[in-house]
């Protein structure tokens, strides 16, 4: 049977969140994680209908009329952009951006594919084949799944998550995207509603001005930026079995003055730089991999890098966040 969990962006912890226990609301909405592989069953086909019920004006008619249609068009599968070795970078990575919005947004309520952070890289890798084998709609995390998986054989293109956690109207919202570092510049690919909180060409001289144009796109939906978390480089090997290091600078940006926040990502770009040069572990032999199960729970599992201590959070915990003066007459809007 299918196993679903969900609750309150707001309510969740962040510790929760880091072993991929997803209690989410998608804009006010709760939306559930399918952890019952594809395909997916008849108890999930009918909360995504329950779904549809709850946020579409004229639900019960157009359920019907979608139900009950014997000749529904066939929806085309997008094919996994392929690149000669003379392709320039960045058209290389427009073409994984059209791929990653050519399968669209999912809207049903249901996150298709379960997403735990504190997985491996080759076990997250496994998933974004399936991705592509699938070609279902996708949500910002599974974007920056399949982000990883399509630039492993770009070996120019250092990649690291960059999540942000926003506020409007006395709710909080969560969005996550792929970072991308290359040849001096930043930019980034990853799926959302709105058009400019997901890819940037690599055109940023630094991560500052990365940051800050995203920063811009959410005060031009009037929501504020509180917190930008920031990860290290991911390797290029996909059968790595070290964990994503997800959060290694969490800066409260509210709480640092512009010359502060700069600072503090100069000094996350120094540590990402530093990095480069460190030899990757080794991935396991044949005979080894066979003999020593889930690479998360053997013997040999390799210790977690990312800690509380390692952690640099920026500034002091806020007592009382105060809500905006206006609420928009409680509309949400959603990124």
């Amino acid at each position: 049977m299918l196993k679903a969990t969900v609750g309150s962006v707001e309510e969740r912890d962040e510790e929760q969140e880091d072993e991929g226990e997803e209690e989410l609301r998608d804009g006010g909405v709760p939306f559930y994680v399918n952890r019952g592989g594809l395909p997916v069953d008849e108890e999930t086909w009918e909360r995504m209908w329950r779904h549809v019920a709850r946020i579409h004006p004229s639900s019960e008619a157009l359920g019907r009329e979608i139900r009950d249609a014997t000749d529904l068009p066939k929806i085309p599968v997008p094919s996994v952009p392929t690149y000669q070795p003379t392709t320039a970078v960045p058209q290389h990575l427009e073409a994984i951006q059209k791929y990653i919005r050519d399968l669209q947004y999912n809207h049903t309520g249901t996150q298709f594919f379960e997403i735990k952070k504190s997985r491996s890289l080759t076990a997250l890798m496994d998933i974004a084949k399936e991705m592509t084998r699938e070609a279902l709609p996708i949500k910002c995390l599974e974007a920056v799944i399949l982000g990883i998986y399509l630039t492993n054989n770009m070996p120019g293109v250092e990649r690291f998550p960059l999540s942000f956690k926003s506020q409007f109207s006395g709710n909080h919202f969560r969005h996550i995207v792929l970072g991308l570092h290359s040849r001096g510049r930043f930019g980034a690919l990853g799926t959302s509603r709105r058009e400019d909180l997901m890819f940037k060409p690599l055109k940023f001289r630094s991560l500052m001005d990365l940051v800050q144009d995203f920063d811009g796109a959410y005060k031009g939906y009037w929501h504020t930026l509180h917190k930008v978390k920031i990860g290290q480089y991911v390797s290029h090997n996909p059968h790595s079995v070290a964990q994503i290091e997800w959060k290694h600078s969490i800066l409260d940006v509210d709480k640092l003055t512009k010359d502060e926040l700069r600072k503090e990502l100069e000094r996350h770009t120094r540590d990402m730089s530093l990095k480069l040069g460190k030899p990757v572990p080794p991935s396991p032999t044949k005979d080894r991999r066979n003999s020593m199960g889930s690479p998360l729970r053997g013997p040999s599992s390799p210790i977690r890098r990312i800690s509380r201590v390692e952690r640099r959070p920026s500034g002091e915990k806020k007592v009382l966040e105060q809500k905006p003066s206006t609420d928009m007459n409680g509309y949400q809007i959603r990124v």
